[in-house]
């Protein structure tokens, strides 16, 4: 207790629970994902990760299918189908996370991290970083003994769980069951409903009492106003149920104020709300609008470009999303452009190089980046790191030499889970990005040469050149007409398909 620990973790003046400092807690190993190389499991990032994947879910209708899962034997098939779409069963998984926090102590926790800093830095496979049995401190250490409790062992290198309470988590684990509820409800009413009780009895229990306000680093939350916000919005969502679009209203002016933040999740409430509340959002729709005007004009590429000591891909990835999803509901103040700026920056127009910031995507992408195989030089595909740095003053660097530049080659789950949405186009826009029944211009990156403008052709498709690869020997060059029937060749992405 009062233990402050490595990587933004701390743990306050109590644990919050039934349990005493050290005590091994039950049932918390399930569920949830891994953020990069640090092997830690940050509720924040489950949360938000869960949100965006219904999101995509929703929005695309993804289905695509290739893994088989058994939740009761916790065993996984690659490439072997079981008629359970594979987006669902991540959100499923992330989820699983979420309800046992509040099974095992009653409330959402900080995470799950490593003891000591030998195990932060290990390099090896994570199912090494542990001996795999609970802490005994009445056994030797490396010392092991089974009986009817199970397996245990005098090696203190089990993982840590950071407990303190804060509403923030709460109300962010909440909004994520929601969200689950609406995807899952349909195929499992039984799993589903249990993520929808949770939610609506964690919203009751948090407006019972003077919230907490336990607060440190990036681990226990965002703002409370914009958590519970944003529960509000997916439970509203989920069962259009009074009291939530009242709490909704209630804190909008608050939210309007940051709407660079809050755009998205105030537009997925539109269809709940009063035409007050809309046009509420309209006029800061409008101002987003006038700032991304100023960003097109302030560099070369028309995205925020961050300055700080650890680079921008997330920012240009959040400019993206809010712009899609303003372009949504007010499709005459928030064109299509500054999404496919943002996709344009991403798969490799920006400084410092022409590789795709999202390794495995692009026929020039990161393949030297921080995760869990960074010490073989190696990459995850799909992650997207960090991207450029600015040097100060204004050198503008993204070294593809050295996987350990963490600022700048990190793959965190957010980032990548970000991108779920991004790289498939939206449903609305045609190939080139422009709206359907327009035929616009388009900016595409070929690697090795200038950026150039693919003119239509002569039934008005783009012919885009997207090609995966995790091999740097492999580049495979595959034009794929998109827009015409079949799929594309093996190891190609048409631009407008939403499911890889």
């Amino acid at each position: 207790m009062n233990h402050e620990h490595i990587d933004l973790y701390r743990q306050g003046p109590t644990t919050d629970t039934r349990f005493k400092p050290g005590e091994h807690i039950p049932g918390l190993a399930v569920g949830g994902w891994l953020d990069a190389g640090d092997f830690d499991i940050r509720t924040q990032t489950q949360y938000q990760v869960v949100r965006q994947l219904v999101d995509a879910a929703e929005t695309f209708g993804i289905d695509r299918d290739t893994v088989a899962v058994d939740w009761a034997t916790r065993r996984v098939e690659m490439h072997v189908p079981d008629g359970v779409p594979d987006i669902l069963q991540q959100i499923r998984h992330g989820s699983l996370q979420l309800l046992a926090q509040f099974d095992a102590v009653g409330h959402a926790i900080h995470g799950i991290v490593e003891p000591d800093v030998g195990q932060y830095t290990h390099l090896g496979d994570a199912a090494s970083k542990t001996d795999g049995l609970v802490y005994d401190p009445r056994l030797k250490p490396y010392q092991r003994a089974y009986d009817a409790r199970g397996g245990r062992s005098g090696t203190p290198d089990d993982r840590w769980a950071f407990t303190s309470k804060a509403s923030a988590l709460d109300y962010g684990s909440a909004a994520a069951l929601a969200a689950t509820y609406r995807v899952w409800k349909a195929r499992d009413p039984a799993f589903a409903k249990t993520c929808l009780d949770r939610a609506q009895q964690v919203w009751v229990d948090e407006h019972r009492h003077a919230p907490d306000l336990f607060r440190h680093g990036n681990t226990t939350g965002g703002p409370i106003d914009e958590e519970e916000f944003t529960a509000a919005v997916e439970l509203l969502v989920a069962t259009g149920d009074k009291r939530y679009a009242e709490r909704v209203e209630a804190l909008a002016p608050a939210m309007l104020r940051r709407f660079d933040a809050t755009a998205t999740t105030m537009v997925k409430a539109l269809p709940h709300m009063p035409d007050g509340y809309r046009r509420q959002v309209e006029s800061a729709a409008r101002d987003w609008a006038a700032r991304a005007k100023t960003i097109e004009t302030a560099n070369p590429f028309g995205v925020p470009i961050t300055a700080g000591g650890w680079a921008g891909s997330s920012a240009v990835l959040n400019f993206g999303l809010t712009a899609d999803a303003l372009h949504r509901a007010f499709p005459s103040l928030v064109d299509s452009a500054p999404v496919l700026r943002a996709l344009d920056f991403l798969h490799g127009h920006h400084p410092a190089s022409d590789r795709s910031f999202v390794s495995g995507v692009g026929a020039v992408s990161k393949e030297v980046a921080y995760g869990s195989n960074r010490a073989d030089f190696s990459f995850i595909p799909g992650g997207v790191v960090p991207g450029v740095l600015l040097l100060k003053p204004d050198y503008p660097e993204n070294r593809d030499d050295w996987p350990f530049f963490w600022g700048r080659t990190n793959m965190s789950c957010p980032k990548a889970r970000c991108t779920s949405p991004l790289p498939t186009l939206p449903h609305g826009y045609d190939a080139a990005g422009g709206k359907r029944g327009r035929v616009p211009s388009f900016r595409v990156h070929d690697a090795g040469r200038s950026n150039r403008m693919l003119k239509p052709d002569r039934y008005g498709q783009r012919h885009v050149v997207v090609t995966f690869s995790t091999d740097r020997r492999d580049r495979p060059r595959c034009p794929y007409r998109t827009g015409f029937a079949g799929r594309p060749p093996r190891g190609c992405f048409a631009a407008n398909q939403p499911k890889f």
